[in-house]
């Protein structure tokens, strides 16, 4: 079995089959969480997993598990898998390889005869990205006992559709109680998603864990009035003030090097006219460190900073945290299994961790937990151009193949 590979050219092929469902114009994918497309996508993963032999089952958050059955049925499965949810100006890969990857390991343990000690099982995660249901990775996070099942099913979308009623509306509502499985260890591959294995020229990360990141929502409140006869000396100017808090935020990040992240994702301005001083402006903040008291330092400075800022703009300002993920660091015999199994196979590797988060960071405080990266070129990612090549979507694999073998048996 130590020259067992799996089929880089079948591999490479479901991805470009999964790629048309949500195709965009410019080469990505935009395939929200719980949308007819993303129906789509979960109809043709659920055909291919059955017509390799295995048994599925779907949780009441959505989550899709695979199986393929062990010798011995007592063993809990060794796990691996990701998303098939996109952001709406997403990629390819991110997520969907972690999916098909895990798919083409169970058809190579057909296609060889292999038979495991214990069950394989390839998971598709609900709502990872987070970009139509807050919070992200949501259904993972119920799995963790990061959230209730009340907490995601109820949340909604801005067209007020809640995550429950489009959940049920594409039939994925299913009856096993999310967080009821259990796992003897879980895997996942992943494009990087960053530069640093690309500059490295390594072929491999090994992820030994990941930044924890805190979100939040920023409502900023001044005065509608009129852009020519208002003085500038007298307006409460919401998106001036806006704009020097994205300043602040971004400074929040750079003043934390090497990993210190500060990024605002999205705004909402009102009235939004072009010749309205805006009254009211919506933005998010999302701060990411891997150390959790420079994270607490971080936020706590920012939050101050946020709040003088508005004071000074004579602008009225409210801060929701809206999700806070702590930094996690992996199993270390998961860790393990996948430097060796990158040694064995002769890829240059690396340790890294995770500038974002993943499910497996959920998973991670129910079950030992090890992720693979893969570089993507330029490190772009969240972006139709996103790119990998077949043979490091081989790699990634081969290296997924034989960590879970390591564990399975």
């Amino acid at each position: 079995m130590r020259n067992l590979r799996i089929d880089s050219g079948r591999l490479w092929s479901s991805l470009m089959e999964m790629a048309k469902i949500g195709a965009l114009p410019n080469g990505g994918c935009g395939r929200l969480a719980l949308t007819d497309l993303d129906r789509e996508g979960r109809d043709l993963f659920v055909r291919w997993c059955e017509e390799a032999g295995c048994t599925v089952v779907v949780d009441s958050l959505g989550n899709i598990f695979a199986r393929r059955a062990g010798r011995d049925p007592a063993r809990k499965p060794v796990a691996t898998g990701s998303h098939l949810d996109t952001q709406p100006h997403g990629g390819k890969f991110d997520g969907v390889l972690g999916v098909l990857a895990g798919l083409e390991v169970i058809r190579t343990l057909n296609d060889t005869g292999v038979e495991t000690e214990a069950p394989v099982e390839v998971c598709v995660w609900t709502n990872e990205e987070g970009c139509r249901f807050t919070p992200s990775m949501g259904s993972s996070g119920v799995f963790g006992g990061v959230h209730s099942p009340e907490e995601v099913l109820e949340v909604r979308d801005v067209d007020g559709k809640s995550f429950g009623e489009e959940l049920a509306r594409i039939g994925y509502a299913g009856a096993e109680r999310c967080g009821d499985r259990e796992f003897e260890t879980f895997y996942e591959l992943h494009i990087e998603q960053g530069p640093i294995l690309e500059a490295a020229k390594a072929q491999v990360g090994v992820v030994t864990g990941v930044q924890g990141f805190r979100w939040y929502d920023v409502s900023v409140h001044g005065q509608d009035a009129h852009a020519g006869p208002t003085p500038m000396e007298v307006r409460r100017d919401a998106m001036l003030a806006a704009a020097r808090m994205v300043q602040l935020v971004v400074q929040a990040g750079r003043d934390r090097p090497p990993h210190g992240r500060g990024t605002v994702g999205h705004m909402r301005v009102l009235p939004n006219s072009r010749n309205t001083i805006p009254g009211e402006v919506h933005f998010s903040v999302d701060i990411r460190h891997p150390d959790p008291a420079v994270l607490d330092a971080m936020a706590g400075d920012l939050l101050l900073a946020l709040r003088s800022s508005a004071k000074e703009d004579s602008v009225d300002i409210e801060i929701n945290e809206v999700t806070y993920s702590a930094p996690v660091s992996f199993d270390e015999g998961c860790v393990a299994a996948v430097r060796v199994a990158a040694e064995h196979l002769g890829y240059g590797h690396m340790d890294v961790v995770s500038g974002a988060g993943h499910d497996a960071v959920n998973v991670s405080r129910v079950a030992p937990v090890g992720m693979i990266f893969i570089p993507c070129a330029d490190g772009l990612s969240h972006n139709e151009q996103e790119r990998i090549e077949p043979d490091q979507a081989e790699t990634g694999a081969n290296v997924l193949l034989h960590a879970i073998l390591d564990r399975a048996g």
